[in-house]
């Protein structure tokens, strides 16, 4: 059972965050598009780093704490999955905190990034 440790704690942060979605209605998962722009390039950038870390012998993973299941390069599934989980949460968490500071409606320009529905061109 050890060997899904990884995935384990990625699980529990998208469930500590997932929650955001429908109760405050930050949109995150709807917009997906939006938010695939925003993951690629931090999985692309991050994903990249770890491959050189670990050709170069400065990186490795504890093989008891993940699943095994290595992508091209040695790259473990479970570290992918955290440059997608992770930053998942993280748009999560900043949605929400601009949906309970700047509800829409707001006349508040440090929260408002000019993409909600009521923006103005």
């Amino acid at each position: 059972m050890r060997h899904l440790s990884y995935l384990a704690v990625l699980a529990g942060c998208l469930v500590a965050a997932v929650w955001l979605e429908p109760v405050l209605r930050v949109n995150v998962l709807r917009r997906w598009r939006r938010l695939l722009l925003t993951l690629l390039p931090v999985a692309a950038v991050f994903i990249a780093w770890d491959l050189a870390a670990i050709a170069a012998g400065h990186w490795d993973f504890d093989p008891a704490q993940i699943t095994g299941v290595l992508l091209p390069g040695g790259v473990p599934l479970d570290e992918a999955l955290f440059f997608v989980v992770v930053p998942i949460c993280a748009v999560l968490g900043f949605e929400a905190v601009r949906a309970v500071l700047a509800p829409p409606g707001s006349t508040d320009p440090r929260w408002r990034l000019g993409d909600e529905p009521d923006a103005e061109p």
